[in-house]
């Protein structure tokens, strides 16, 4: 009679234990690095919005004046700003910033942005460029 008693009191073996904190473990390391990168991953997307949108400017600058503008600012200023802002990287701390090179003639200019996410290969991404250390993103316009 005792020992029904005992057996119908039950719990978990000791092998159900370690089988459950196993399976947790395993889905904790699939899990955390996906949580840990989504953030680098929208900032890089924010990056990458905001340098179409400062091109976009660019085009419509040079569409207006044959030339580029000597710096991303000239888009805000004159009689009809094109931008009301220009963007900033989310970061915005070195080298966490967007980086407008213009030609000597203003007749072609580079776009750039420093990546987080070491493993985006998407379009227009490419190996680092100084300052970056992980992946760069850049807009090359050669008129």
């Amino acid at each position: 009679m005792l020992k029904k008693i005992l057996r119908k009191q039950g719990g978990f073996t000791l092998l159900e234990l370690l089988i459950v904190i196993v399976i947790i473990g395993i889905l904790a390391l699939l899990i955390i690095p996906n949580i840990t990168s989504a953030p680098k991953k929208a900032r890089d997307t924010q990056r990458k919005t905001d340098l179409r949108a400062i091109q976009k400017g660019m085009e419509e600058y040079f569409v207006s004046n044959n030339i580029y503008p000597v710096d991303m600012n000239t888009l805000t200023t004159g009689t009809t700003p094109i931008m009301k802002a220009v963007p900033t990287d989310p970061k915005n701390t070195s080298p966490y910033v967007y980086v407008y090179t213009p030609a000597a003639s203003n007749t072609t200019y580079d776009l750039t942005a420093c990546l987080e996410n070491g493993g985006d290969n998407g379009t227009a991404t490419i190996a680092p460029v100084a300052p970056c250390t992980t992946r760069t993103f850049q807009l090359v316009n050669n008129n």
